[in-house]
């Protein structure tokens, strides 16, 4: 069975503006955050959802709720929470201030900020320096992070039709952990998709493939 999801990133919230790690805290959309996924949801509006979901955080749920109640199936849609679909827990360093959170993180492995991360160990090595890193150890390794995310796709696989196209409303590292684990090297993944950006992934019998990036609707 083959599906699409749609995976968009939430709108801009104010710990986006701040610059402070972002994981399972959370804070509400700006009001451009809402502007831009409203203008996203203009876009997407033709689009046939046959359904839509997002994680649990408010930033999330209610950038779905404005894509949806924009969407040609919206008397059909039904926004639903997929927690495993949450971004990455950042533990101790939530809240923080991002690049003095990751210059804790990284400077023991001779790196300085994430960007550095990204491009020369991955983001699934930055993970495990978090956790190692996090006086409490409460920080997602790969391991924790990625049993949740392939528990959320199984979890898709078996409510997906063949041929659906699945609204999927999630945040910057994990759309971008997706797209460099399952991007087979098609694109540069070191960037972080931009708020309310479009990333593409085919579901095809259990395989997971990401066919387009962080694509700037706006």
């Amino acid at each position: 069975m083959k599906y699409t999801v749609y995976l968009l990133r939430h709108g801009q919230t104010f710990f986006n503006r701040y610059n402070k790690m972002q994981g399972w805290s959370d804070s509400p959309l700006t009001p451009e955050g809402e502007e831009v996924a409203r203008q996203a949801a203009q876009k997407l509006k033709d689009v046939p959802f046959t359904a839509a979901f997002s994680s649990d955080a408010r930033r999330a749920i209610d950038t779905c709720e404005i894509i949806t109640n924009a969407n040609i199936n919206k008397d059909q849609l039904h926004p639903t929470k997929l927690i495993n679909f949450r971004e990455e827990f950042y533990g101790y360093f939530e809240g923080m201030f991002s690049p003095e959170a990751w210059y804790m993180t990284l400077k023991p492995h001779g790196l300085k900020t994430f960007q550095e991360a990204a491009e020369k160990v991955g983001l699934d090595q930055a993970k495990d320096y978090m956790k190692e890193a996090d006086p409490f150890h409460d920080a997602e390794n790969a391991a924790e992070y990625w049993r949740r995310i392939d528990t959320g796709f199984e979890y898709l696989d078996n409510i997906a039709h063949e041929g659906d196209k699945i609204l999927l409303v999630s945040h910057g590292t994990t759309i971008q952990s997706i797209a460099m684990k399952y991007g087979d090297n098609s694109f540069k993944v070191t960037q972080g998709p931009a708020n309310s950006s479009l990333t593409t992934v085919i579901r095809d019998n259990g395989h997971t493939t990401v066919t387009d990036y962080a694509h700037e609707l706006i």
